[in-house]
């Protein structure tokens, strides 16, 4: 007799991606709150999973590690939702590009900076304070600072081109200027110990780079 060989179709509901993803977003909100509330290392996979009021294996289904969950977190609250675009493809980065003229496109550079580390600024701080103590932290810490000093860069590339830069200052070392005094830890530093307002941290942060950089 003949073997039947049934043809399996690959099928996807919806309803389940959507709950899937319902349960994804639920747990990041926990993750979120227990990582800023209680640091990296105290807070545990099991704690997530009763935060999220789910079920610890629903849990490792959705984030397989934890330091893999608090990378998805990360990457959600940098780009502000679920797209896969990278941050350098965002509109917002990309309105900054294409501004030609020097001071607004610091001006608005500050600006965008002020909106994001107002989403990242908590995990931030998780991520810099678990970096010395956990490898997958400490290389993330590390792509999270070189990222962000290649956006800096390509930022700063046109008015170099252009002769905006103040005299004798290279594209390197204006680079440097940018990334260190939009580093998250200055972010920290002024809004997390001192209490400076995202608005305060944005006048500042464009005046400076205006009166560094620009010619």
């Amino acid at each position: 007799m003949a073997e039947v060989v049934k043809n399996r179709r690959s099928y996807r509901s919806p309803s389940r991606q959507e709950q899937a993803a319902a349960t994804r977003t639920v747990v990041l909100a926990a993750a979120q709150r227990l990582f800023e509330e209680r640091g990296y290392k105290a807070t545990t996979m099991e704690a997530i999973a009763a935060e999220a009021g789910v079920s610890l294996k629903t849990t490792y289904l959705a984030y397989s590690t934890k330091s893999g969950l608090l990378r998805a977190l990360w990457d959600l609250l940098l780009k502000g939702d679920q797209d896969a675009a990278p941050v350098a493809a965002r509109a917002a980065f990309q309105a900054i590009l294409a501004e030609p003229d020097p001071v607004r496109r610091l001006r608005l550079n500050a600006h965008n900076a002020a909106v994001v580390k107002q989403r990242i600024g908590g995990v931030l701080r998780v991520i810099r304070s678990a970096a010395p103590v956990d490898e997958d932290m400490a290389a993330l810490w590390a792509l999270i600072q070189s990222d962000f000093h290649a956006n800096q860069r390509a930022v700063l590339e046109p008015l170099a081109g252009a002769g905006a830069l103040r005299t004798g200052l290279s594209l390197e070392r204006a680079t440097d200027i940018l990334w260190t005094i939009n580093h998250p830890d200055v972010w920290l530093l002024l809004h997390g110990e001192r209490g400076w307002t995202p608005e305060e941290f944005e006048q500042w942060f464009g005046d400076s780079c205006v009166e560094l950089l620009l010619r």
